[in-house]
C-alpha cells in the first residue's frame, strides 16, 4: 500500500495537489486529524486488498494542538507496516500567500478576531515545522500557475504514468436546450434531416435506415471529416493541461437521427485512438 501525505501552508495549493492524486486513482482524506492517521492505516492493511492501494491524506494546522509534533513517529510505525509513505509539503513566500488572501477574501483558518493574516501565517508555520522537517519533497508555489502544479504533483508522485482523459460524445436537440457541461458545441441542423423522409421519422440515428441515408449525403461525411480533424488537433492540448474530462456536444433540431448518427461515429472513431471514450443520447430512452 501507499500513502501520501500532503501538508503545508494555508493557500499553497493543498486541496488542489489532493484533487490532482484523485484524477490519477488515489483514495484521498482532506483534514485528517494526525491522531487518527495510524488507525485508518491499521484498518486499511487489515483488509485482503489493500496491496496496491494509493491513499493520499491532507493534514494542516487545524489539526488539534499537540498533534502535529506526533507526525514523525506515527509516519515511522506506519513505514514498518510495509507502506510506501511520501510526504509533500507545499509553501509560498510570505507576500504571496496574504496577495492571495486578499484576492480570494478568504479567511486564513488561524486568523480571528485577535490574530491578524500575518501573525496567522507565522503561526502556521510553526505550528507545521514538524511536517516541514520531515518532508520528502518541498515545493514552492509561489510562481506555480495550477496547470503548474498539477504537472509538478503527478510527476513527483506518479513519474511517466499518463493520465487518460475522459471524452463524452453526446447527442441532443436545440429544441430541449444546450447542455450545460460541453466544452464543445457543434451543429449539424444544417445536414439534410431524416425527419422528412416519412419512412424514417420515427426512426433514430442507431436504425439502418438512417445511416443508409446520412451515408449517402456528401454533406454528412464532409462534416464528420471536418469535425474528427479539428477534435485530432485539440484533444491533445487539453490533454497537456491534465483535463480529466470533455464533452464534445452534437446538436440537430430534435437530437432524434443526425446528432446521434454523428456521436456515433465519432464515438468509434476516437475509441479506437483514446482508451477512455463515451457516447450518450440526451434525447433518447436509452
Amino acid at each position: 500500500m501507499r500513502l501520501v501525505v500532503i501538508s503545508g501552508h494555508s493557500g499553497s495549493g493543498k486541496t488542489s495537489a489532493l484533487n490532482i492524486l484523485e484524477d490519477v486513482g488515489f483514495t484521498c482524506i482532506d483534514n485528517l486529524p494526525a491522531s487518527l492517521l495510524e488507525n485508518l492505516i491499521d484498518q486499511l492493511t487489515a483488509s485482503n486488498n489493500h496491496r496496491g492501494l494509493n491513499v493520499a491524506v491532507g493534514i494542516d494546522a487545524r489539526n488539534l494542538v499537540g498533534d502535529l509534533n506526533k507526525i514523525p513517529k506515527i509516519l515511522k510505525h506506519i513505514r514498518r507496516e510495509d507502506v510506501d509513505v511520501s510526504v509533500i509539503f507545499l509553501y509560498a513566500r510570505r507576500a504571496d500567500l496574504l496577495r492571495r488572501y486578499s484576492e480570494t477574501r478568504r479567511r486564513h483558518p488561524l486568523s480571528s478576531d485577535s490574530v491578524g493574516l500575518k501573525e496567522a501565517i507565522d503561526l502556521e508555520k510553526q505550528l507545521l515545522s514538524p511536517i516541514s522537517d520531515i518532508a520528502d519533497r518541498s515545493v514552492d508555489t509561489s510562481r506555480l500557475t495550477l496547470h503548474q502544479l498539477r504537472d509538478l504533483v503527478k510527476n513527483i508522485v506518479v513519474p511517466n504514468t499518463p493520465q487518460h482523459m475522459s471524452i463524452l460524445f453526446e447527442s441532443f436537440g436545440f429544441k430541449n436546450g444546450v447542455p450545460s457541461d460541453s466544452d464543445f458545441v457543434f451543429d449539424v441542423r444544417c445536414l439534410p434531416n431524416p425527419y422528412w423522409k416519412e419512412h424514417l421519422k420515427s426512426q433514430t440515428g442507431h436504425d439502418a435506415g438512417v445511416i443508409e441515408f446520412l451515408e449517402s449525403q456528401a454533406e454528412v461525411a464532409s462534416m464528420l471529416a471536418d469535425i474528427i480533424g479539428f477534435l485530432t488537433r485539440w484533444i491533445p492540448h487539453f490533454q497537456q493541461n491534465n483535463r480529466s474530462y470533455l464533452t464534445v456536444s452534437i446538436g440537430c433540431t430534435g437530437g432524434q437521427h443526425r446528432s446521434v448518427y454523428l456521436a456515433n461515429r465519432l464515438h468509434e472513431h476516437f475509441s479506437q485512438l483514446h482508451p477512455l471514450v463515451h457516447v450518450s443520447h440526451k434525447e433518447l430512452a436509452s
